[in-house]
């Protein structure tokens, strides 16, 4: 490259601590949690302070960083809670935090003096003056409206001062309301999904009927298996690195805290890969090859979100309600014996002692093999691992290391 173009951060999602650890194991630079109060995921395991401090320590020993969700907006009788809250926080080292709520924003630069601000997705900055206007009232970074097209991002970036980071989602769910902000939940289940308690029902199945035919029921079809009019694809740029990056992205988000941690592991590392590629370094792995480890993973449909079109031109619906399963996630490597050749491995999920199966280590895609040998932690031949979390030793063709992945084939 004849310029100096700046390497964006990879930051995945965590809903817990297992989470945020195989997210800094797979190449993620900066991971994003939330504590166990205002935070958009309500559903996620989330993070105790303890844990918050826990998990901090580990990014910051591997020199990444921590950011906290603290996106909802709070009610008048919880203000009094998040003054508190806010205190707990200072404690924990957290590199930044997460807003959408004008007055959160000045109650965290207050309170927290020495820590970066970002302005949430929820706060549907699809500008270049609203992105100007947070920076200038103090704001490190801005997560930039999933609506916006990378010219949109562009555009974006060249019109707002340098000193101010961008950040986009490039991966995972999308959602049907403008930056996310829905009341369907609500208004069927009453669980607020600005408040962190979606319910999801942009995933069910919806009729309609004409107003003075209220009993001619129809259902939006276009297609025979009908069709989800609220319900979107999932987002998928692996392909479009470069271009993102050109765009001057400065952090490339994943989303998916509810996801698994096989989920984070795969997609953090597919990123990892495709990014550090473009700028130089070869793994010998290929788009597709990318593309079939993001294949396996929980997903909806791929598509490219609305960076190359307009979402009122290309609405991206789901097809299926369902999600696509991802592979078993049948065990972690804890320990390996290079003299033996063999792995000290933790269960996830049954594992047969015959059964073909593909491992995954940071920066390399699936490999597979049949154990050569599987034992109890006493050196018993067994024929399969059943138990939830048992201990278990195989033999293997190949040298691993710990935090590898086991996974069906």
């Amino acid at each position: 490259m004849t310029e100096f173009i700046k390497k964006p951060e990879i930051l995945s999602p965590a809903g817990n601590l297992e989470k945020l650890t195989f997210a800094d194991a797979y190449g993620a630079d900066a991971v994003y949690f939330a504590g166990e109060q205002f935070g958009m995921r309500a559903s996620a395991d989330n993070f105790t302070f303890e844990e918050m401090k826990k998990g901090v320590e580990i990014l910051h020993s591997n020199g990444k960083k921590a950011y906290l969700t603290l996106n909802t907006m709070p009610r008048n009788d919880e203000i009094d809670l998040l003054d508190s809250y806010l205190d707990s926080v200072s404690a924990t080292g957290i590199d930044a935090v997460i807003v959408a709520d004008l007055g959160v924003f000045e109650k965290v630069k207050s309170r927290l003096p020495d820590t970066d601000i970002h302005i949430s997705t929820q706060g549907a900055n699809m500008n270049y003056l609203s992105c100007r206007m947070w920076h200038d009232m103090g704001a490190k970074r801005v997560v930039l409206a999933r609506e916006l097209s990378l010219d949109d991002i562009a555009t974006i970036r060249a019109k707002t001062p340098s000193t101010l980071e961008l950040e986009a989602f490039v991966h995972g769910a999308m959602c049907v309301s403008i930056s996310g902000r829905c009341l369907l939940s609500e208004y069927y289940l009453d669980r607020d999904a600005n408040r962190g308690r979606c319910a999801q029902p942009c995933r069910w199945v919806y009729n309609f009927s004409e107003e003075k035919r209220p009993d001619d029921v129809l259902t939006a079809e276009l297609h025979p298996e009908g069709t989800y009019i609220f319900g979107s694809k999932d987002m998928n740029l692996i392909a479009h690195v470069d271009q993102l990056v050109k765009a001057g992205i400065d952090s490339f988000k994943i989303e998916g805290r509810m996801k698994s941690a096989y989920y984070t592991a795969v997609v953090t590392n597919c990123y990892r890969i495709a990014l550090d590629s473009y700028f130089g370094k070869d793994f010998g792995i290929t788009l597709d090859d990318l593309n079939g480890e993001l294949a396996s993973v929980s997903h909806r449909e791929y598509c490219t979100g609305y960076y190359f079109g307009h979402p009122q031109t290309e609405s991206h619906l789901a097809s299926s309600s369902g999600y696509i399963k991802e592979k078993a996630f049948l065990a972690t490597v804890e320990e390996y014996d290079e003299a033996s050749g063999t792995a000290l491995c933790r269960q996830r999920n049954k594992m047969l002692a015959d059964a073909e199966v593909e491992i995954i280590s940071p920066g390399k895609t699936g490999r597979s093999f049949t154990p050569l040998a599987m034992t109890d932690t006493d050196g018993n031949p067994i024929e399969s691992a059943p138990h939830a979390q048992m201990m278990f030793r195989i033999k293997m063709p190949f040298a691993v290391k710990r935090g590898d992945i086991i996974r069906g084939k």
